[in-house]
């Protein structure tokens, strides 16, 4: 798809419509007509889509509707249809688009819409972040319990209002605790970028109750309790943040940090998914 006539960046286009394409784009290329959960792999994350079940398809995102090419290296763009033992459809998404790309918030959300309309009621959406708490180390994977929305964005348009209380799931949390009871969590803080934070804007982050801070996965998580979705979210601890760090930080740093506790992680995130 070129970029350049891209369906969401029409004002009146209704992002609800071409989520619904999107979906019907992924039941035809798949062969899959209803997916149960659906999953967001961030940096760290993907080796989690081989250990879930069988992939019974993969598509290249940009064949589906109003899906992008990823902006930055590191990123893969692929979108799987997964079986896992017990008979659960779980859609993967390795599609993320970054708010700060600059494409405004429709193309940000439109995978969990588009995941919503393909029946999904789970979404799960995962992360690579800094960590505020010193007790964490890199590689370390945390839970979501709430967060801190500080692009001051939102991906409700009009008088849409939706209530954000327990928008990442106790019960989902809970669960993922039958797997792994030494799991921590904590708020994220959800920044612009693409730069990363300053120690004071950390610092800041702290103050106002937040333990990790990141790019993504805020404004996903709004759009998905618009759609009805119930939201597991997870973060690796890529670094610790700016200032509670010592050293300049990287994004190579951030993929090595990544690479390293992929295996351990995305073994994690496989039963996690197995109990959802």
């Amino acid at each position: 798809m070129h970029e350049e006539t891209h369906p969401l960046d029409d004002p009146a286009t209704d992002p609800f419509e071409v989520a619904q394409t999107a979906a019907a784009d992924i039941a035809r290329l798949t062969g899959v007509a209803q997916h149960d959960i659906a999953l967001t792999l961030g940096s760290g994350w993907g080796k989690a889509a081989e250990l879930i079940g069988e992939t019974t398809a993969t598509l290249d995102a940009t064949e589906v509707t109003g899906f992008s090419k990823p902006a930055l290296a590191g990123h893969v763009g692929s979108i799987r249809s997964i079986l896992t033992p017990d008979g659960k459809r779980v859609l993967v998404i390795g599609a993320r688009t970054h708010y700060y790309e600059g494409h405004g918030v429709r193309r940000v959300v439109h995978s969990v819409r588009t995941a919503a309309a393909t029946g999904a009621k789970i979404m799960v959406l995962t992360n690579g972040a800094g960590g505020i708490k010193t007790s964490w180390t890199p590689g370390q994977p945390v839970l979501i319990s709430d967060h801190i929305n500080l692009t001051a964005d939102s991906p409700l348009e009009g008088a849409t209002f939706i209530d954000l209380t327990d928008l990442y799931s106790s019960r989902l949390r809970e669960l993922a605790r039958t797997v792994d009871p030494t799991l921590d969590d904590g708020v994220y803080c959800q920044f612009r970028g693409p730069h990363y934070e300053t120690p004071a804007e950390v610092q800041m982050a702290k103050t106002i109750g937040g333990h990790i801070v990141g790019m993504s996965t805020a404004l996903e998580a709004i759009a998905a309790r618009q759609a009805g979705m119930e939201i597991l979210g997870f973060s690796l601890i890529t670094n610790l943040a700016a200032g509670i760090q010592t050293t300049p930080l990287s994004h190579q740093e951030v993929l090595e940090a990544g690479r390293e506790a992929e295996p351990v992680i995305s073994d994690l995130l496989a039963r996690v998914i197995g109990v959802l």
